[in-house]
C-alpha cells in the first residue's frame, strides 16, 4: 500500500503570483494522479483545491471536516482508493482545548488546526486501520506540542498491535520535541526505518526546489504504530518543465499491513 502525503499549498495569489492554483493546477493534479498512491493525505486545501483534485481522482472516496465555520474548505482531506478500501467510519477534531468546537485554536495558534481520521478496511484481506493526517501551528512551538498531544492521545486508546498511520506537515524537524513525542508513543517514522536517521533535508522549499534557502529540515512525515512494516520511502524532489506543484516536497511510503 502506497501512503503520500501532500501539502498543496493554499491557494494564495496575491503571495504567489506565478505559483497560484490556477497556474499549477493542472501540474499538482497530475503529479498526485501519477503517484498512483493507495491513500493521500493532503494539507491546506481550500475548497476550490480540493474539488479540482477530488475531480482528478475519480476512483477515490474522500473525507475531511472544513476547518471553519461555513467555511467548506476540507483542509486535510483523506482520499483512498474505493475499490481496495472499505470505509469503516469517519471522523476528525479540532486541535484546541474545545476539540469539538467547529473553528477552535488554543495556546497561542496562529491557525485553526485540526486532524481528520479514517478507519478502512482492506476489501480483499479483511485487515483494518486507521489513518490520521493534520497539520501543526507553524507559529507557536507550545501549540504544536499540545496539538500533538491530543493527537497520540486519540490514537492510544486503539491496542498497540492495530494498524494505524499518522501523516501531515508537523511544521518541525526531527531534533524537534514533537517529533520525540511521537517516536516515544510508539510511532516509527517510514522514511527513517529504510534511510537512517541521518535528516534528509529540507522538504519545504517555498516553489524553488533544491535552490531554496531554508534549514528548516524535514517537516512533512509518514509515521506508522502497530502491525505495519515500512518497505519503501521517497521524498518527490522532481520539477516538470521547471515548475513544482507546491512550496512542499512531496512524501511516500509503502507500507504492508499485519507485519
Amino acid at each position: 500500500m502506497k501512503v503520500m502525503s501532500c501539502n498543496v499549498r493554499s491557494d494564495n495569489p496575491t503571495a504567489d503570483q506565478d505559483n497560484q492554483w490556477k497556474y499549477r493546477r493542472d501540474l499538482c493534479c497530475a503529479y498526485i494522479v501519477d503517484v498512483g498512491a493507495d491513500v493521500i493525505c493532503g494539507q491546506e486545501f481550500k475548497y476550490k483545491q480540493y474539488v479540482d483534485v477530488a475531480a482528478a481522482l475519480p476512483d477515490y472516496d474522500s473525507y475531511g471536516l472544513a476547518d471553519e465555520v461555513l467555511n467548506r474548505a476540507p483542509r486535510n482531506a483523506i482520499f483512498w482508493r474505493s475499490d481496495r478500501f472499505e470505509l469503516i467510519s469517519a471522523s476528525g477534531y479540532w486541535l484546541s482545548e474545545t476539540p469539538h468546537v467547529p473553528g477552535s485554536k488554543s495556546w497561542d495558534s496562529n491557525c485553526i488546526r485540526l486532524a481528520n481520521w479514517v478507519r478502512l478496511a482492506d476489501r480483499e484481506s479483511g485487515v483494518e486501520f486507521r489513518v490520521i493526517n493534520t497539520h501543526l501551528d507553524h507559529v507557536s512551538q507550545l501549540a504544536r506540542e499540545r496539538q500533538m498531544d491530543m493527537v497520540l492521545e486519540d490514537a492510544a486508546v486503539f491496542p498497540e498491535e492495530y494498524p494505524q498511520i499518522l501523516t501531515g506537515d508537523m511544521n518541525v524537524n526531527g531534533a524537534n520535541p514533537v517529533i520525540e513525542a511521537i517516536r516515544a508513543a510508539g510511532w516509527i517514522d517510514s522514511y527513517e526505518a529504510i534511510h537512517g536517521t541521518e535528516d534528509p533535508g529540507f522538504t519545504f522549499h517555498r516553489f524553488r526546489g533544491p535552490e531554496a534557502d531554508t534549514e528548516t529540515g524535514k517537516i512533512d512525515w509518514v509515521f506508522a504504530r502497530g502491525q505495519i512494516v515500512t518497505k519503501h520511502a521517497d521524498i518527490l524532489r522532481e520539477a516538470r518543465d521547471g515548475r513544482f506543484p507546491s512550496d512542499h516536497y512531496f512524501i511516500t511510503a509503502d507500507l504492508e499491513l499485519g507485519g
